[in-house]
């Protein structure tokens, strides 16, 4: 999991490659791990032809619906887990309103409620 904390009058657009990039490695299959994703799916705030080409030249498969057309190719029910991810870390209260001046102390909950997160979906595995 990666996030980004950035001001609330930045594109987004600006900000999906180096979000990407903070992706860390995941391994699974024997060999090497995958550095990067294989695709990403995103909503149409996302659209812009320069982002699509620069994750093609990183080998990433851009899955974005183009802005003013009806298309959303079912994206629905992959950006669910997005959605759904959000609105676990709206559960604390200190991350739903940005009380904290310092950013530094905002990513530091931020980290330590993606973590809260990460735990109590893998401990009903164990």
């Amino acid at each position: 999991m990666a996030a980004k904390l950035t001001g609330a009058n930045v594109h987004d657009v600006t900000q999906i490659i180096p979000l990407v990039i903070d992706v860390p490695p995941v391994a699974g299959r024997v060999g090497r791990p995958r550095s990067r994703p294989r695709r990403v799916v995103a909503d149409k705030g996302y659209d812009c032809q320069a982002t699509r080409q620069l994750l093609r030249w990183l080998g990433i498969q851009p899955q974005i619906p183009h802005r003013r057309t009806d298309e959303d190719r079912g994206l629905g029910q992959i950006r669910w887990v997005v959605e759904r991810t959000l609105s676990w870390l709206h559960q604390f209260r200190r991350l739903r309103t940005r009380y904290d001046r310092r950013a530094d102390l905002h990513e530091a909950f931020l980290e330590f409620g993606q973590s809260l997160i990460c735990w109590n979906y893998l401990k009903r595995f164990c």
